[in-house]
């Protein structure tokens, strides 16, 4: 469809989220549709996001359809998402809107080809050896789930970032 590759090429959702305990810059879904509505009002088509609630060998997930029409051509995306039952700190509500919104995003990075990793020719600063992870001390660690338990940082993440003891391994997998 002609109208969605000029809405790709025109698209800028900047990462205007702050994540303060890792800190770094994100995008959330709602960065996205902030950026996409007048481009959708200027081509003239529809974008609409649903939700379906599946169940596969006993885990539940949210399945979310983003679907962009012009009236005439119309193109689907598909995103799904674990949803933790027993994860603690949120109510029921939140733990599929969390699953909701983190499946709707990946719908829309899929739709409009935004990339969510970086670049590593930007990043490289071309030594032989990158710099070994630090290690997470107790209370940052304390801070860490915190923020995993919020939604504001995830485990792939902090293990992306950090070395972990077993320990900590052994903590991060009772939260799954």
């Amino acid at each position: 469809m002609k109208k969605l590759i000029q809405i790709q090429a025109a698209l800028k959702a900047p990462k205007s989220q702050m994540n303060t305990f890792a800190k770094y810059k994100y995008r959330n879904q709602e960065d996205i549709l902030e950026a996409l509505k007048p481009l959708l009002l200027e081509h003239d088509v529809l974008l609409t996001l649903t939700d379906e609630m599946k169940e596969l060998c006993g885990v539940m997930f949210i399945e979310s359809t983003a679907t962009i029409t012009d009236g005439k051509e119309t193109v689907s995306v598909k995103a799904q998402a674990g949803i933790d039952l027993n994860k603690k700190g949120m109510d029921m509500a939140q733990r599929f809107g969390t699953a909701s919104s983190y499946c709707r995003k990946y719908c829309l990075n899929a739709m409009f080809l935004i990339d969510d990793t970086a670049d590593s020719d930007a990043t490289n600063d071309h030594k032989d050896k990158p710099a070994a992870k630090p290690v997470l001390n107790n209370e940052r660690f304390e801070k860490a789930l915190g923020a995993i338990k919020t939604g504001d940082f995830t485990i792939l993440e902090l293990e992306g970032k950090y070395q972990l003891s077993d320990t900590q391994k052994i903590q991060l997998n009772k939260l799954v």
